[in-house]
Protein backbone atom coordinates (compact mmCIF):
# COMPACT_ATOMS: atom_id res chain seq x y z
CA UNK A 1 0.00 0.00 0.00
CA UNK A 2 1.37 3.42 -0.99
CA UNK A 3 1.84 5.77 1.97
CA UNK A 4 0.19 9.19 2.00
CA UNK A 5 0.75 11.58 4.91
CA UNK A 6 -2.33 13.28 6.38
CA UNK A 7 -0.37 16.54 6.16
CA UNK A 8 -0.72 16.37 2.36
CA UNK A 9 -4.32 17.51 2.95
CA UNK A 10 -3.00 20.96 3.91
CA UNK A 11 -3.95 23.76 1.53
CA UNK A 12 -1.18 24.31 -1.03
CA UNK A 13 0.59 21.01 -0.36
CA UNK A 14 2.47 19.56 -3.33
CA UNK A 15 3.48 15.91 -3.03
CA UNK A 16 7.13 14.89 -3.26
CA UNK A 17 8.25 12.11 -5.57
CA UNK A 18 11.00 9.49 -5.56
CA UNK A 19 12.30 8.39 -2.16
CA UNK A 20 10.26 11.13 -0.45
CA UNK A 21 6.98 10.02 -1.99
CA UNK A 22 4.10 10.19 0.49
CA UNK A 23 5.01 13.50 2.14
CA UNK A 24 4.98 17.09 0.91
CA UNK A 25 7.62 18.59 -1.34
CA UNK A 26 6.39 21.99 -0.24
CA UNK A 27 3.25 23.71 1.02
CA UNK A 28 3.01 26.50 -1.52
CA UNK A 29 5.98 28.73 -0.62
CA UNK A 30 9.18 26.65 -0.74
CA UNK A 31 11.55 29.60 -0.44
CA UNK A 32 9.90 30.91 2.73
CA UNK A 33 9.77 27.38 4.12
CA UNK A 34 13.48 26.89 3.48
CA UNK A 35 14.38 30.21 5.09
CA UNK A 36 12.33 29.32 8.16
CA UNK A 37 14.07 25.95 8.42
CA UNK A 38 17.51 27.55 7.99
CA UNK A 39 16.89 29.95 10.86
CA UNK A 40 15.62 27.17 13.14
CA UNK A 41 11.88 27.82 12.94
CA UNK A 42 10.31 25.01 10.92
CA UNK A 43 9.31 21.35 11.18
CA UNK A 44 9.48 18.84 8.30
CA UNK A 45 7.17 15.89 7.80
CA UNK A 46 9.37 12.78 7.59
CA UNK A 47 6.58 10.32 8.32
CA UNK A 48 7.38 8.27 5.19
CA UNK A 49 10.59 6.99 6.78
CA UNK A 50 10.77 3.47 8.18
CA UNK A 51 11.12 2.70 11.91
CA UNK A 52 12.47 -0.57 13.34
CA UNK A 53 12.66 -1.43 17.05
CA UNK A 54 14.90 -3.99 18.76
CA UNK A 55 14.30 -5.31 22.25
CA UNK A 56 16.04 -7.90 24.38
CA UNK A 57 19.09 -7.96 26.66
CA UNK A 58 21.55 -8.92 23.90
CA UNK A 59 20.54 -6.22 21.40
CA UNK A 60 23.52 -3.85 21.81
CA UNK A 61 26.28 -6.45 22.04
CA UNK A 62 24.75 -8.22 19.03
CA UNK A 63 24.57 -5.03 16.96
CA UNK A 64 28.14 -4.24 17.95
CA UNK A 65 29.28 -7.52 16.41
CA UNK A 66 27.49 -7.21 13.06
CA UNK A 67 27.57 -3.48 12.19
CA UNK A 68 30.16 -0.77 11.59
CA UNK A 69 29.70 1.20 14.81
CA UNK A 70 30.75 0.75 18.44
CA UNK A 71 27.38 0.44 20.21
CA UNK A 72 28.07 -2.19 22.88
CA UNK A 73 27.81 0.39 25.65
CA UNK A 74 25.55 2.93 23.95
CA UNK A 75 24.03 5.13 26.65
CA UNK A 76 20.28 5.77 26.83
CA UNK A 77 19.17 8.66 24.59
CA UNK A 78 22.63 8.91 22.98
CA UNK A 79 22.32 8.97 19.20
CA UNK A 80 24.66 7.30 16.76
CA UNK A 81 24.69 6.08 13.17
CA UNK A 82 25.76 2.72 11.78
CA UNK A 83 26.07 0.75 8.57
CA UNK A 84 25.25 -2.75 7.51
CA UNK A 85 27.89 -3.57 4.91
CA UNK A 86 28.26 -6.34 2.36
CA UNK A 87 31.18 -8.78 2.76
CA UNK A 88 33.00 -6.60 0.20
CA UNK A 89 32.47 -3.48 2.33
CA UNK A 90 29.78 -1.94 0.13
CA UNK A 91 27.04 0.01 1.84
CA UNK A 92 23.72 -1.84 2.18
CA UNK A 93 21.89 -0.08 5.04
CA UNK A 94 22.48 3.22 6.87
CA UNK A 95 20.65 3.44 10.17
CA UNK A 96 19.96 6.44 12.38
CA UNK A 97 20.20 4.75 15.77
CA UNK A 98 19.23 5.60 19.33
CA UNK A 99 18.62 3.46 22.42
CA UNK A 100 16.10 4.47 25.09
CA UNK A 101 17.46 2.11 27.76
CA UNK A 102 14.91 -0.57 26.92
CA UNK A 103 14.81 -0.67 23.11
CA UNK A 104 17.09 0.25 20.24
CA UNK A 105 15.42 2.25 17.47
CA UNK A 106 16.41 2.55 13.80
CA UNK A 107 15.15 5.12 11.33
CA UNK A 108 15.86 4.36 7.69
CA UNK A 109 14.58 4.74 4.14
CA UNK A 110 11.15 3.15 3.59
CA UNK A 111 12.34 0.74 0.87
CA UNK A 112 15.02 -0.64 3.19
CA UNK A 113 12.84 -1.70 6.10
CA UNK A 114 11.74 -5.08 4.81
CA UNK A 115 15.20 -6.28 3.64
CA UNK A 116 16.78 -4.91 6.82
CA UNK A 117 14.39 -6.81 9.09
CA UNK A 118 14.86 -9.97 7.03
CA UNK A 119 18.66 -9.72 7.28
CA UNK A 120 18.58 -9.05 11.02
CA UNK A 121 16.35 -12.07 11.56
CA UNK A 122 18.81 -14.27 9.67
CA UNK A 123 21.68 -12.99 11.80
CA UNK A 124 19.93 -13.41 15.15
CA UNK A 125 20.79 -17.08 15.76
CA UNK A 126 20.42 -17.76 19.51
CA UNK A 127 20.71 -14.14 20.64
CA UNK A 128 18.02 -12.73 22.95
CA UNK A 129 16.78 -10.08 20.54
CA UNK A 130 13.34 -9.30 19.14
CA UNK A 131 13.07 -7.35 15.88
CA UNK A 132 9.93 -5.45 14.92
CA UNK A 133 8.94 -3.16 12.06
CA UNK A 134 7.00 -0.41 13.88
CA UNK A 135 6.63 1.97 10.94
CA UNK A 136 2.85 1.67 11.15
CA UNK A 137 2.94 2.83 14.78
CA UNK A 138 5.54 5.63 14.71
CA UNK A 139 6.17 8.63 12.46
CA UNK A 140 9.24 10.86 12.23
CA UNK A 141 9.35 14.65 12.30
CA UNK A 142 12.50 16.56 11.27
CA UNK A 143 13.58 19.51 13.42
CA UNK A 144 16.49 22.01 13.17
CA UNK A 145 17.56 21.31 16.76
CA UNK A 146 21.06 20.32 17.91
CA UNK A 147 20.13 18.38 21.03
CA UNK A 148 19.54 14.82 22.12
CA UNK A 149 16.07 13.90 23.31
CA UNK A 150 15.39 14.27 27.02
CA UNK A 151 13.56 11.94 29.40
CA UNK A 152 10.37 13.95 28.87
CA UNK A 153 10.55 13.88 25.06
CA UNK A 154 9.69 11.10 22.62
CA UNK A 155 12.46 8.91 21.21
CA UNK A 156 14.74 11.32 19.34
CA UNK A 157 17.72 10.81 17.04
CA UNK A 158 20.20 13.68 16.80
CA UNK A 159 22.34 13.92 13.65
CA UNK A 160 26.01 14.34 14.61
CA UNK A 161 27.01 15.38 11.07
CA UNK A 162 29.58 16.75 10.25
CA UNK A 163 31.44 15.98 13.49
CA UNK A 164 33.85 13.05 13.61
CA UNK A 165 32.55 10.75 16.33
CA UNK A 166 34.78 8.48 18.38
CA UNK A 167 36.65 5.98 16.21
CA UNK A 168 35.73 7.75 12.97
CA UNK A 169 37.75 9.76 10.51
CA UNK A 170 37.22 12.39 7.84
CA UNK A 171 38.25 13.03 4.25
CA UNK A 172 36.82 16.54 4.02
CA UNK A 173 37.43 19.59 6.23
CA UNK A 174 37.17 19.56 10.04
CA UNK A 175 33.72 20.13 11.51
CA UNK A 176 34.34 23.77 12.38
CA UNK A 177 35.13 24.54 8.73
CA UNK A 178 32.47 22.28 7.25
CA UNK A 179 29.27 23.75 5.73
CA UNK A 180 27.26 21.13 7.60
CA UNK A 181 28.18 22.77 10.91
CA UNK A 182 25.35 25.25 10.31
CA UNK A 183 22.70 22.54 9.86
CA UNK A 184 21.33 21.22 13.16
CA UNK A 185 18.97 18.29 12.58
CA UNK A 186 17.15 15.64 14.53
CA UNK A 187 14.29 13.19 14.01
CA UNK A 188 11.58 12.91 16.67
CA UNK A 189 9.43 9.76 16.70
CA UNK A 190 5.80 10.34 17.63
CA UNK A 191 2.86 7.91 17.68
CA UNK A 192 1.51 8.01 14.14
CA UNK A 193 -2.00 8.94 15.23
CA UNK A 194 -0.61 12.08 16.92
CA UNK A 195 1.39 13.32 13.90
CA UNK A 196 -0.91 16.24 13.08
CA UNK A 197 -1.12 17.23 16.76
CA UNK A 198 2.67 17.21 17.11
CA UNK A 199 2.96 19.53 14.10
CA UNK A 200 0.20 21.80 15.42
CA UNK A 201 2.04 22.07 18.75
CA UNK A 202 5.14 23.32 16.96
CA UNK A 203 3.14 25.72 14.80
CA UNK A 204 1.57 27.13 17.96
CA UNK A 205 5.12 27.91 19.15
CA UNK A 206 5.74 29.95 15.97
CA UNK A 207 7.28 27.32 13.73
CA UNK A 208 6.35 26.78 10.11
CA UNK A 209 5.56 23.49 8.37
CA UNK A 210 8.13 22.92 5.60
CA UNK A 211 8.46 20.32 2.87
CA UNK A 212 11.32 18.20 1.64
CA UNK A 213 12.28 20.87 -0.92
CA UNK A 214 13.63 22.81 2.09
CA UNK A 215 15.22 19.94 4.01
CA UNK A 216 16.90 18.45 0.93
CA UNK A 217 18.34 21.80 -0.15
CA UNK A 218 19.93 22.28 3.27
CA UNK A 219 21.17 18.68 3.24
CA UNK A 220 22.91 19.22 -0.10
CA UNK A 221 24.44 22.47 1.15
CA UNK A 222 25.75 20.51 4.17
CA UNK A 223 27.26 17.75 1.94
CA UNK A 224 25.24 15.25 3.97
CA UNK A 225 24.95 11.89 2.12
CA UNK A 226 21.69 9.96 2.11
CA UNK A 227 21.14 6.25 1.58
CA UNK A 228 18.30 6.67 -0.93
CA UNK A 229 20.20 9.22 -3.02
CA UNK A 230 23.99 9.01 -2.91
CA UNK A 231 24.37 5.23 -2.51
CA UNK A 232 24.41 2.63 -5.27
CA UNK A 233 25.48 -1.02 -5.34
CA UNK A 234 29.19 -0.06 -5.56
CA UNK A 235 29.37 2.53 -2.79
CA UNK A 236 31.97 2.29 -0.05
CA UNK A 237 31.57 4.85 2.79
CA UNK A 238 34.93 6.54 2.11
CA UNK A 239 33.59 7.89 -1.21
CA UNK A 240 30.98 9.96 0.62
CA UNK A 241 33.09 11.06 3.62
CA UNK A 242 30.68 8.96 5.70
CA UNK A 243 33.30 7.54 8.04
CA UNK A 244 32.72 10.67 10.14
CA UNK A 245 29.59 9.45 11.89
CA UNK A 246 28.91 5.80 11.06
CA UNK A 247 32.16 3.80 11.22
CA UNK A 248 34.43 2.95 14.14
CA UNK A 249 37.84 2.08 12.72
CA UNK A 250 39.22 0.44 15.86
CA UNK A 251 36.42 -1.87 17.04
CA UNK A 252 36.26 -5.63 16.62
CA UNK A 253 35.54 -7.56 13.46
CA UNK A 254 32.29 -7.13 11.50
CA UNK A 255 31.16 -7.87 7.98
CA UNK A 256 32.92 -5.59 5.49
CA UNK A 257 35.58 -4.41 7.94
CA UNK A 258 38.49 -5.60 5.80
CA UNK A 259 37.57 -3.25 2.94
CA UNK A 260 36.93 -0.36 5.32
CA UNK A 261 40.42 -0.77 6.83
CA UNK A 262 42.25 -1.38 3.56
CA UNK A 263 40.83 1.62 1.73
CA UNK A 264 41.51 3.84 4.73
CA UNK A 265 45.01 2.56 5.45
CA UNK A 266 46.40 1.61 2.04
CA UNK A 267 44.12 2.48 -0.86
CA UNK A 268 42.01 5.32 -2.12
CA UNK A 269 38.26 5.34 -2.76
CA UNK A 270 37.52 4.79 -6.47
CA UNK A 271 35.01 7.67 -6.53
CA UNK A 272 34.37 10.84 -4.57
CA UNK A 273 31.40 12.99 -3.60
CA UNK A 274 31.25 16.57 -4.91
CA UNK A 275 28.79 19.41 -4.59
CA UNK A 276 27.95 21.09 -7.88
CA UNK A 277 26.87 24.68 -8.42
CA UNK A 278 24.65 24.49 -11.48
CA UNK A 279 24.13 27.19 -14.09
CA UNK A 280 20.61 28.44 -13.44
CA UNK A 281 20.30 30.70 -16.47
CA UNK A 282 18.05 28.20 -18.26
CA UNK A 283 15.64 28.20 -15.27
CA UNK A 284 15.54 24.40 -15.36
CA UNK A 285 17.99 21.78 -14.11
CA UNK A 286 18.36 18.06 -14.91
CA UNK A 287 16.85 15.44 -12.64
CA UNK A 288 18.85 13.18 -10.34
CA UNK A 289 20.53 10.46 -12.37
CA UNK A 290 21.90 12.91 -14.94
CA UNK A 291 25.41 12.31 -16.27
CA UNK A 292 28.37 14.40 -15.16
CA UNK A 293 30.72 15.00 -18.08
CA UNK A 294 34.19 16.49 -18.24
CA UNK A 295 35.10 19.27 -20.68
CA UNK A 296 31.56 20.21 -21.61
CA UNK A 297 28.33 18.42 -22.59
CA UNK A 298 30.04 16.36 -25.32
CA UNK A 299 32.88 15.18 -23.10
CA UNK A 300 33.54 11.92 -21.32
CA UNK A 301 31.10 10.74 -18.66
CA UNK A 302 32.84 10.85 -15.27
CA UNK A 303 30.02 10.58 -12.78
CA UNK A 304 26.34 10.80 -11.87
CA UNK A 305 24.18 13.41 -10.18
CA UNK A 306 22.55 11.93 -7.08
CA UNK A 307 20.51 14.83 -5.65
CA UNK A 308 19.34 18.10 -7.21
CA UNK A 309 18.03 20.98 -5.11
CA UNK A 310 17.17 24.67 -5.33
CA UNK A 311 18.71 26.59 -2.47
CA UNK A 312 17.22 29.89 -1.33
CA UNK A 313 20.63 31.60 -1.47
CA UNK A 314 22.93 29.40 -3.58
CA UNK A 315 20.45 28.73 -6.38
CA UNK A 316 20.48 25.32 -8.12
CA UNK A 317 22.92 22.93 -6.48
CA UNK A 318 23.50 19.18 -6.55
CA UNK A 319 25.44 16.34 -5.04
CA UNK A 320 27.19 14.01 -7.45
CA UNK A 321 29.55 11.05 -7.31
CA UNK A 322 32.44 11.27 -9.77
CA UNK A 323 35.59 9.30 -10.49
CA UNK A 324 38.26 10.11 -7.96
CA UNK A 325 40.84 11.04 -10.60
CA UNK A 326 38.69 13.84 -12.06
CA UNK A 327 40.76 17.01 -11.41
CA UNK A 328 39.22 19.16 -8.70
CA UNK A 329 39.35 22.17 -11.04
CA UNK A 330 37.99 20.35 -14.11
CA UNK A 331 35.29 21.99 -16.23
CA UNK A 332 32.14 19.91 -15.83
CA UNK A 333 28.69 19.75 -17.39
CA UNK A 334 25.56 17.94 -16.27
CA UNK A 335 23.57 16.28 -19.05
CA UNK A 336 20.22 14.68 -18.38
CA UNK A 337 16.47 15.02 -18.52
CA UNK A 338 13.90 17.26 -16.93
CA UNK A 339 10.45 16.03 -16.10
CA UNK A 340 11.62 12.44 -16.38
CA UNK A 341 9.52 9.67 -14.91
CA UNK A 342 8.16 6.21 -15.68
CA UNK A 343 6.49 6.34 -19.07
CA UNK A 344 7.05 10.09 -19.35
CA UNK A 345 7.32 10.81 -23.06
CA UNK A 346 7.50 14.58 -22.48
CA UNK A 347 10.90 14.51 -20.80
CA UNK A 348 13.45 16.83 -22.40
CA UNK A 349 17.23 16.60 -22.66
CA UNK A 350 19.19 19.45 -21.09
CA UNK A 351 22.84 20.30 -20.47
CA UNK A 352 24.05 22.80 -17.87
CA UNK A 353 27.50 23.93 -16.80
CA UNK A 354 28.58 22.89 -13.31
CA UNK A 355 31.32 24.09 -10.97
CA UNK A 356 32.47 21.55 -8.40
CA UNK A 357 33.02 22.15 -4.72
CA UNK A 358 35.34 19.52 -3.29
CA UNK A 359 33.86 17.28 -0.59
CA UNK A 360 36.24 14.29 -0.70
CA UNK A 361 39.69 15.46 -1.87
CA UNK A 362 41.11 14.22 -5.13
CA UNK A 363 44.07 12.50 -3.47
CA UNK A 364 41.65 10.19 -1.68
CA UNK A 365 43.57 10.35 1.60
CA UNK A 366 41.87 10.73 4.98
CA UNK A 367 42.99 13.18 7.67
CA UNK A 368 44.59 10.45 9.78
CA UNK A 369 45.77 7.91 7.24
CA UNK A 370 48.81 6.04 8.61
CA UNK A 371 52.16 7.06 7.16
CA UNK A 372 53.69 4.80 4.53
CA UNK A 373 56.48 2.38 5.37
CA UNK A 374 58.67 2.51 2.32
CA UNK A 375 58.88 -0.60 0.18
CA UNK A 376 56.49 -2.56 2.42
CA UNK A 377 53.65 -0.12 1.84
CA UNK A 378 54.40 0.41 -1.85
CA UNK A 379 54.24 -3.29 -2.50
CA UNK A 380 50.60 -3.43 -1.45
CA UNK A 381 49.31 -1.23 -4.27
CA UNK A 382 49.96 -1.30 -8.01
CA UNK A 383 52.87 0.90 -9.11
CA UNK A 384 51.56 4.08 -10.68
CA UNK A 385 47.98 3.32 -9.70
CA UNK A 386 45.70 4.31 -6.85
CA UNK A 387 45.22 0.80 -5.54
CA UNK A 388 41.45 1.17 -5.32
CA UNK A 389 40.42 -1.60 -7.66
CA UNK A 390 42.77 -4.15 -6.13
CA UNK A 391 41.39 -3.37 -2.68
CA UNK A 392 37.75 -3.58 -3.66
Amino acid sequence: MTYRSPLLDRTGAVAATGPDGGVAWHYGDPVAEQRALARGGAVVDQSHLGVVRLTGPDRLSWLHSITSQDVEHLAPRASTELFVLSPQGRLEHALATVDDGTSTWFVTEPDHVEPLVAWLERMKFMMRVEIEDVTAQYAALGEPVDAEGTETEPVTWRDAWPHVVGGGTRYGPPAEEHPGADRPWRLVLVPRETLADAVAEREAAGWRLAGTWASEALRVEAWRPRLAREVDDRTVPHELDWLRTAVHLHKGCYRGQETIARVHNLGRPPRRLVMLHLDGSQHVVPDAGAEVRRDGPDGKVVGTVTTVARHHELGPIALAVVKRNVPTDAELAVVGQIGAGPGDTAAQQIAVAAAQEVVVPGDGVSADRPAGRGETMRGLTPRGGDGAQSLL
